[in-house]
């Protein structure tokens, strides 16, 4: 499972003929970035001012700024990229934005920035910008909503591709797989602190809310 393009990482050919001995499921961090944007327009259509939380050492980190550019400028909005690789980036970072009246940030795809959710979401709040992020967690600890494939269902997936290679067919044969579902879980507690109303037609599509 990768959250990159598997195929601008060279583990793949191609997602339908991956060739060698390598296939899977991608969970299209990348691709997604253009959704969550359109979520964050939905939820505050009055922005003009919105950031891109990007981790430079990331494989996939040209790729995240272009999906993030292409679905802002789709919505009429500009995105301005802030860097942050290191705890001290992460702090500096939320402060700018603070000061430059930043009016929502998208927090791309990293595992370091997972790991650190807890400190991203205490900053958001602190700073009173409202975020998206890129995995469920966030969301759990304080973060205004997460949109992100459905893991457990990709896990199911993972597995039955695991006993078909078991049985004898050939990764090379077997394409690779992108999600096909998806979860948006929205903190209620965090909205309603940072001042912001959810959209009923929001709320709607919502697989979980948070109270």
């Amino acid at each position: 499972m990768t959250s990159g393009d598997p195929v601008q990482e060279g583990l793949v050919a191609s997602f339908n003929r991956p060739g060698g001995n390598v296939t899977g499921l991608s969970i299209m961090s990348v691709e997604l970035g253009a959704k969550r944007l359109g979520l964050l327009h939905e939820l505050i259509p009055g922005a003009l001012r919105v950031a891109a939380l990007i981790n430079p050492n990331s494989s996939i980190a040209e790729s995240l700024i272009r999906e993030a550019q292409t679905g802002a400028s789709t919505i009429g909005w500009q995105v301005e990229v802030v860097y942050a690789r290191t705890k001290d980036e992460v702090d500096a970072a939320f402060g700018r934005l603070g000061h430059q009246r930043i009016d929502a940030v998208f927090i791309s795809a990293d595992q370091f920035f997972t790991r650190r959710r807890v400190q991203f979401a205490a900053l958001a709040a602190h700073n009173r910008v409202p975020a998206i992020y890129s995995y469920r967690p966030f969301a759990e600890v304080g973060g205004l909503m997460s949109y992100v494939p459905n893991l457990p269902d990709q896990y199911r997936q993972l597995g039955i591709y695991t006993g078909r290679i078991l049985k004898g067919q050939k990764p090379a044969d077997l394409p690779v797989q992108a999600p096909t579902k998806f979860e948006l879980v929205i903190n209620l507690q965090t909205a309603k602190s940072l001042g912001l109303t959810i959209p009923p037609d929001v709320l709607a599509i919502a697989d979980e809310v948070i109270e």
